[in-house]
């Protein structure tokens, strides 16, 4: 993904900004701790969210600040998104990586969150694959993506910061669901799958942040709704030790998994569960569940570590959800369950708190919200929520606003999914491309919301 042009702060302004955030900062902490920066580097700890002052953006708060009412979230902490090799130093007055860690010492937070996005031949299960480099760049993604990023990270300056990576979000997954013989499959994931570029990418990024005892590497493991049938984890899972144990790397490199990283999925479902019988059928069977042994992240995440505790992984391993868009308040929220009406479909359409028309939905969802703010241990096996993917940044362009771009279908609001009848794709309409600022969409996650602000 890439930085979004709006709001940009000039490489002049930087020491100011970093100053500035500060007070920001205190405002949004998950904790409580003492001053980061040139310290001895800390010993891990298994949940590094436990006690600790979260770093604010200041580019994504003052976009967020500067939006109505947007001043209520302006204080919560982001991930920053490298989504390119330029993102690293910073492009166009945007901040890299080392100014994001500088600013988070001034504002004496304990933990960044950085994610890393940018395998060759990323997002291969797209019409046509996203990002810089092609299936044949393994060794510019090493040299020079992870290894500068690595460089940067390991200087002393920064030791006192816990860092948490999150490590290649939207790409194992893709060499389950999108290969052969999958009707889904994609000539791009093929061709990933069989030359194995997402496990040797993975492998040495994970060997090398591994080496740094500050630095706490995360996996996706998706969400349920994709994940969630057998013939889905379980493959996945069989894939991620596969990574985790290539290109010099060993399981003891994944500190966790973070589920429903930049997607739309409730933590809970309230009024109803995949085994709840409706008039003598169980609600597993209805078209929006579609025999999915999940309705929710939370479950899912928690079967999850308990499939990779079978693959070798640590059986509590760290576990944190996404919650910075799956909030779905606002007016359509159901507070209860259905009345019964013998049609199990109308009973699950009704009764959910998902709004979407089809869990597969993701590009910048109609009538979603900001979910729960970030926290740590909010529920019992879960270190933390957090928002990795940062709320108003676009998912994708619409048709007319790609310029430049492969055409995204999921982004259109008017593309008609394969399967017959229409089926719509909730996508909002006027959306820029992909991390760019959304105003509509922003303003909409405010306004749904939940918890309300």
């Amino acid at each position: 993904m890439t930085m979004p042009r709006s709001g940009r702060v000039p490489a002049r302004g930087r020491t100011a900004l970093a100053a500035l955030a500060v007070p920001v900062l205190l405002a949004g902490a998950l904790g409580s701790a003492g001053p980061a920066g040139a310290a001895d580097p800390p010993h891990r700890v298994a949940n590094p969210y436990a006690g600790a002052r979260v770093y604010v953006n200041p580019e994504w708060s003052a976009r967020a600040a500067a939006e109505p009412g947007g001043d209520a979230v302006a204080d919560q902490p982001t991930a920053i998104w490298l989504d390119r090799i330029a993102a690293i130093e910073g492009t166009d007055g945007a901040m890299g990586l080392r100014h994001h860690l500088d600013a988070a010492v001034a504002q004496r937070a304990d933990l960044v969150q950085v994610t890393l996005y940018n395998l060759p031949s990323r997002d291969c299960g797209r019409p046509t694959p996203q990002g810089e480099l092609s299936i044949d760049q393994l060794d510019r993604y090493r040299t020079e993506f992870i290894d500068p990023i690595v460089e940067i990270l390991a200087d002393t300056r920064y030791a006192g910061l816990r860092i948490v990576a999150f490590v290649e979000p939207n790409s194992l997954p893709n060499l389950v669901v999108n290969t052969s013989p999958r009707h889904t499959a994609t000539w791009a994931c093929d061709r990933v799958r069989d030359r194995g570029i997402y496990l040797d990418g993975i492998g040495y990024a994970l060997a090398r942040l591994g080496a740094l005892p500050h630095v706490y590497p995360y996996l996706d493991i998706s969400h349920h709704g994709e994940l969630g049938w057998p013939d889905n984890s379980g493959p996945v899972a069989a894939l991620l030790r596969q990574a985790a144990t290539t290109a010099g790397s060993t399981l003891a490199n994944v500190h966790g998994f973070v589920a429903n990283t930049a997607n739309y999925s409730v933590l809970h479902e309230e009024y109803f569960r995949a085994d709840t019988v409706v008039n003598g059928q169980p609600v597993h069977q209805s078209r929006w569940v579609d025999w999915n042994p999940f309705v929710d992240e939370v479950p899912y995440a928690r079967h999850m570590r308990d499939l990779l505790a079978e693959e070798g992984f640590a059986a509590q391993a760290s576990l944190l959800v996404d919650t910075s868009r799956n909030g779905w308040g606002g007016p359509a929220r159901p507070t209860g369950p259905a009345a019964t009406t013998g049609d199990l479909n109308e009973y699950v359409d009704r009764s959910r708190i998902d709004r979407r028309a089809y869990i597969t939905n993701w590009c910048n969802q109609a009538g979603s919200g900001l979910g729960e703010r970030p926290a740590a241990a909010p529920e019992p096996g879960i270190d933390a929520y957090v928002w990795v993917k940062p709320p108003g940044e676009s998912d994708g362009a619409d048709v007319d606003r790609a310029w430049g771009q492969p055409y995204e279908p999921m982004c259109d609001p008017d593309y008609n999914l394969p399967g017959g009848s229409y089926r719509s794709t909730g996508a909002l309409p006027g959306a820029p491309p992909i991390t760019e600022w959304f105003p509509a969409h922003f303003r909409q996650l405010l306004a749904n919301a939940w918890p309300p602000l």
